[in-house]
C-alpha cells in the first residue's frame, strides 16, 4: 500500500515561488506514474501535473505551462512541484496523486491513492 505525504505549501505572494514535495512509501515508487491535483473552496478539483514513472514525460494543465514544474527523485521516493510566479488564482489544497501503474494521472479516475493535502495561499 502506498502512503503519499505533500509538505511545503504555505502563505505567499504574487510572484513568489514554492516547492511541493510528495514523499512516498513503498519499493514499488519507481514503477508509478505520479501527479499534482488540487481544489479550491467551492470548486472541483482539478488536475495539475503528471510524470512518468521514470520522468522522461510530462504533462501539464494549461493553466499552469510555463510557470509550474514536475519532477522526481525515485532514488529518494520522492515527487515535486516547483510553482513561479505564484498568482491569487492558484490558491488551493494540493493533492498529491498516484495511478498506481504507468498510465498518467491526468484525471481524478486514473487516480488510485491521494495524499492528505497541503495548503497553498497566495496573496495579492
Amino acid at each position: 500500500q502506498v502512503l503519499l505525504v505533500e509538505s511545503g505549501g504555505g502563505l505567499v505572494q504574487a510572484g513568489d515561488s514554492l516547492r511541493l514535495s510528495c514523499a512516498a512509501s513503498g519499493r514499488t515508487f519507481g514503477s508509478y506514474a505520479m501527479g499534482w491535483f488540487r481544489q479550491a473552496p467551492g470548486k472541483e478539483r482539478e488536475f495539475v501535473a503528471a510524470i512518468s514513472w521514470g520522468g522522461r514525460n510530462t504533462y501539464y494543465a494549461a493553466s499552469v505551462q510555463d510557470r509550474f514544474t514536475i519532477s522526481r527523485d525515485n532514488a529518494k521516493n520522492t515527487v515535486y512541484l516547483q510553482m513561479n510566479s505564484l498568482k491569487p488564482e492558484d490558491t488551493a489544497l494540493y493533492y498529491c496523486a498516484t495511478s498506481q501503474s504507468t498510465t498518467l494521472p491526468t484525471v481524478s479516475g486514473t487516480v488510485r491513492r491521494w495524499g492528505q493535502g497541503t495548503q497553498v495561499t497566495v496573496s495579492s
